[in-house]
């Protein structure tokens, strides 16, 4: 059997013989729909660039040239459904309500029964829908109870956002039950079914169901919260998010940890801002044992005092850390408002301190070792070669 002879083989669709080949659906629908793509392609660009600087000297708001465009591209995807549509539509010529019918009739046959449980291909497609409105709904929720409800009753910041997770996960589960139940999904029949491979799922989504656990545990004991400063082994980042099985974390070089939730709860995590976000900043600075000790302590003093990101009313402080084996170590301990400005307040005094010791005299030493060589009795002198 040739190409030319596949192309030209009837299709078939429930029974009925459909009004197109192959070759037809090359030449009517795939060629057209490619040629317009690569003519869109080449005319699209120059065209957005002719409307932008239409709009730019025609429309003086910033907020209505984005308005228009927005609207003209919701018009541009719009032309291309109808465009789809009526390459559709000559392929199947009049009888398009009829293949419509059948093909309804494909989706909605149901390939399960339970009880008074029908699953259909419908009921699968419908099903996407569903959850990203019960997300999306939730989600909804969560943000409007923080701004009215959470905002009006004394909780502090921890207490809100447990309360708004639990909020979310319940509107989310009412608004799948009662989808499901729209559907025609019998639930107790799921049930059934879930018993049934309850224990192989078990086994197979145990760090699964244990992430799920122990993200409640985060949301009612609030180890950690959004926006909470922690530290993961050598990691040290903001977390964004707290998912239903993991947590987002984002570090200070800007990569993106999602970290189990299990983990979390199982291992110990520095939290820099659990219960207050102040945090005490360390600077230790190595002086010269013939250094003026009292001069370099009144110069660390001034620079915590002066550090923009001080904490009013704490005081820094300064200690004698350890006498070291070229070097006294001093220490210095400021109290910041903000643990995201741990580096950028470290940073500064650090600096500082470089530039007022250099300018007042106060020696910070390199690393040195003295040698000292005993007198012997061995003769090191050079003698002329013979």
């Amino acid at each position: 059997m040739s190409i030319l002879d596949l192309l030209r083989f009837e299709l078939h669709l429930a029974g009925q013989t459909l009004p197109f080949t192959p070759l037809d659906i090359l030449l009517s629908l795939i060629v057209p729909l490619a040629l317009v793509i690569v003519l869109a392609r080449i005319i699209q660009p120059r065209v957005a660039r002719a409307v932008r600087r239409l709009l730019i000297r025609s429309v003086d708001s910033h907020e209505r040239r984005e308005h228009i465009l927005k609207w003209g591209r919701r018009v541009y995807r719009l032309m291309w459904i109808l465009f789809l549509f009526a390459l559709v539509g000559q392929l199947f010529g009049a009888q398009i309500i009829a293949y419509l019918v059948i093909l309804s009739r494909i989706f909605t046959e149901p390939f399960y029964s339970a009880g008074s449980t029908d699953i259909s291909l419908m009921t699968l497609l419908l099903l996407v829908p569903l959850f990203w409105f019960a997300s999306w709904f939730s989600s909804v929720t969560r943000k409007t109870a923080e701004r009215t409800l959470f905002t009006r009753m004394s909780m502090d910041a921890a207490q809100r956002f447990s309360f708004a997770s639990l909020l979310r996960y319940a509107v989310m589960g009412l608004v799948i039950i009662i989808g499901l139940s729209l559907l025609g999904i019998n639930l107790s029949s799921v049930a059934v079914v879930f018993g049934v491979f309850g224990i192989g799922i078990g086994f197979g989504l145990q760090h699964v169901i244990a992430n799920f656990f122990s993200g409640m545990i985060i949301v009612f004991t609030r180890p950690i919260k959004e926006g909470d400063r922690i530290q993961i082994n050598e990691f040290e980042g903001t977390v964004e998010s707290i998912r239903v099985v993991s947590t987002v974390v984002n570090t200070i070089a800007n990569e993106t940890l999602i970290i189990p939730n299990s983990y979390i709860v199982n291992n110990a995590m520095h939290n820099y801002s659990f219960d207050d976000r102040r945090i005490v900043v360390k600077n230790p600075v190595h002086v010269a044992y013939s250094a003026d000790l009292d001069k370099a302590i009144e110069i660390m003093l001034e620079i915590g005092d002066e550090c923009l990101y001080r904490v009013p009313g704490k005081e820094p402080l300064v200690r004698v850390s350890s006498f070291d084996d070229s070097s006294i170590t001093l220490l210095l301990l400021t109290w910041i408002q903000d643990t995201q400005d741990k580096y950028a307040s470290t940073s500064w005094m650090n600096l500082e301190i470089w530039r007022r010791f250099r300018a007042q005299g106060v020696e910070i030493p390199f690393p040195q070792r003295d040698l000292h060589i005993r007198s012997s009795a061995v003769d090191f002198r050079v003698h002329p070669a013979d």
